[in-house]
């Protein structure tokens, strides 16, 4: 007969604690458990399960890869609990619909946000997961069906070797910024004014870097790339400390200069930046995401 693994669910309760509130200092005194208590039953579910669930930062403590996914599931396990318990007292029970969303560390967070936004005005509830990473990691949770779908400024294709689909939101142009001083300097004869200005640009990796980097090099434009970043949050902090111009998307640029108190250098129309949801449907069927669509191609880049 073979061997069943069983899994402890007061293990599982401590270490889903620990990881909700924080620290373990935290956890036990929420659970009203002594420290050591806690930490040797977080070790036994560790032991179980053959993987390493926290590491040390500094002095706490912060999930490790596995302890994220083992997370996930604790906490999907622990609200279907407690809304077996209100069903069974006659309590009532609104449950929020699921929306599992890819976000690849490249694309702009603000372009996320009022992606995933519209899901939020929706009459039905929505509870939300958003996931970070890079794309190759996303696509291949979104094959397992882990992810409802994966944001993403670029298609896929078959060279990713995943069966998926591209639904296109739309697309818009970039605009640079700048600080006051930086935008006073290079606004005139923009995009001329570029040539050996101090640039920040996202790392080649980016869909938006290739093609600013075609439609410069074809202008004979040459910038002082003065930085790049896989994170477009930390290009535009090192922007607004004026450490250089930067681009974004136009559909967001507002938000950029309402966040970063930073102005508008120059816009480029013949950039275009597109947008994509892909999802493992050929149709889309999940409210949330065929919301999320609709509202980005009728609102949010016009593609009407």
């Amino acid at each position: 007969m073979n061997r069943v693994d069983w899994l402890n669910y007061h293990h599982l309760l401590y270490f889903w604690t620990v990881a909700r509130e924080g620290s373990i200092a935290s956890a036990a005194e929420q659970l009203h458990l002594s420290q050591p208590t806690i930490s040797s039953q977080i070790r036994k579910l560790e032991q179980s399960l053959g993987e390493k669930l926290f590491q040390r930062s500094g002095r706490g403590l912060e999930l490790t890869e596995d302890g994220r996914r083992v997370y996930e599931y604790a906490d999907e396990i622990f609200t279907l609990g407690r809304e077996l318990v209100d069903v069974v007292k006659g309590r009532p029970v609104g449950k929020p619909q699921r929306l599992v969303v890819g976000v690849p560390d490249v694309l702009p967070k603000m372009i996320a946000y009022r992606l995933i936004e519209p899901a939020f005005a929706m009459s039905e509830e929505i509870r939300l997961v958003c996931l970070e990473g890079k794309l190759s990691e996303l696509l291949a949770e979104l094959s397992l069906q882990r992810l409802d779908l994966v944001l993403s400024d670029a298609p896929v294709t078959p060279q990713m070797h995943v069966k998926a689909y591209n639904h296109r939101l739309g697309e818009c142009g970039v605009t640079f910024f700048g600080t006051p001083e930086l935008t006073s300097k290079y606004k005139r004869k923009f995009p001329k004014s570029l040539d050996d200005a101090p640039v920040l640009m996202p790392t080649r990796a980016n869909a938006l870097r290739r093609s600013l980097d075609q439609w410069l090099d074809t202008r004979g434009i040459h910038p002082r790339i003065t930085g790049e970043f896989d994170d477009s949050a930390l290009l535009k902090v090192f922007g607004q400390a004026g450490m250089g111009v930067f681009p974004a998307p136009t559909a967001i640029e507002t938000e950029i200069k309402r966040q970063y108190g930073v102005r508008v250098v120059g816009r480029l129309e013949d950039v275009r930046e597109q947008f994509y949801a892909v999802s493992v449907e050929r149709r889309l069927k999940h409210p949330a995401v065929v919301e999320i669509t609709n509202e980005a191609r009728s609102r949010l880049f016009d593609e009407s």
